[in-house]
């Protein structure tokens, strides 16, 4: 990134998230925020080209599109704990530590906001300086590089989206060592794998899933972005729980013990 310039996280979070017409009203200076950014010119072009297509398009078909990819099945899923805990229990504890990390920096999360959405994260990395970004997203550095390559496996052109974060990151993820793991990974959109999912029994994670594991109810209609003081400078130590060091590509499926990592 270009000095402390943190706006291509806005961006990114913007565009990993369900299309809107943000991208059509606000393109121009999305562009301009992307060549700014001082990302490596392969990456910058790709991105644009990424933008300049989205906003070609009708937002409708756009919308069928992510709706195709993220919505159907588990493997692309945006949650970041799905692909560590699947839908065991542990992931709500997950959730509670990381609305836990938000408070601590000054963030309060609407009752209907999951912590572990990958656009809010980066939203919230947007206001916590380079050096606390960087730390952050190189422990999720291996979910953010599954995507990546799934992405990639399906010709998908979201897949830049997660190849900048990691550019952003200094990411030294093993992208061509996923890509073997996943190489005989079967799909989970098909509506066979579909059908199965929902043979088995299902658990909801939510906002009573998180009242549950003891998260004040009073924050509910709270949704107060960090203030200036608790922004950029502020460091904040990064205290992950549940991430280890090479998710499952068998999406949904819990993994070992949550790892806990404290990095000051």
């Amino acid at each position: 990134m270009a000095g402390d310039d943190m706006r291509i996280l806005n961006v990114l979070s913007c565009l990993i998230d369900y299309p809107h017409e943000d991208v059509l009203l606000h393109k121009d200076e999305i562009d301009q925020i992307i060549k700014e950014a001082g990302l490596v010119p392969a990456i910058e072009s790709k991105l644009l080209n990424f933008v300049e297509k989205q906003a070609a398009r009708e937002l409708l078909e756009c919308q069928s599109e992510y709706d195709g990819l993220f919505e159907r099945g588990r493997s692309l899923a945006l949650w970041l704990f799905e692909h560590v805990h699947g839908e065991s229990r542990d992931r709500g504890q997950a959730m509670v530590e990381l609305v836990n990390m938000y408070r601590e920096a000054g963030l309060e999360l609407d009752k209907h906001e999951l912590p572990d959405y990958i656009p809010l994260f980066l939203e919230f990395l947007s206001t916590q300086g380079e050096e606390n970004t960087k730390n952050w997203l190189q422990e999720m550095e291996h979910i953010l590089g599954l995507l990546l390559c799934r992405l990639e496996k399906r010709g998908s052109d979201y897949s830049v989206l997660f190849e900048a974060v990691l550019s952003i990151a200094d990411s030294s993820v093993d992208l061509n060592e996923i890509r073997q793991q996943i190489s005989s990974e079967k799909r989970d959109d098909t509506k066979k794998a579909i059908d199965k999912e929902w043979e088995e029994e299902e658990v909801t994670f939510g906002a009573a899933s998180l009242e549950n594991n003891g998260l004040d109810k009073s924050c509910d209609t709270a949704k107060n972005r960090p203030s200036e003081s608790q922004r950029r400078d502020q460091l904040v130590p990064v205290n992950w729980v549940g991430f280890d060091a090479s998710p499952s590509s068998k999406t949904g499926s819990p993994s070992s013990p949550p790892l806990e990592k404290q990095r000051g």
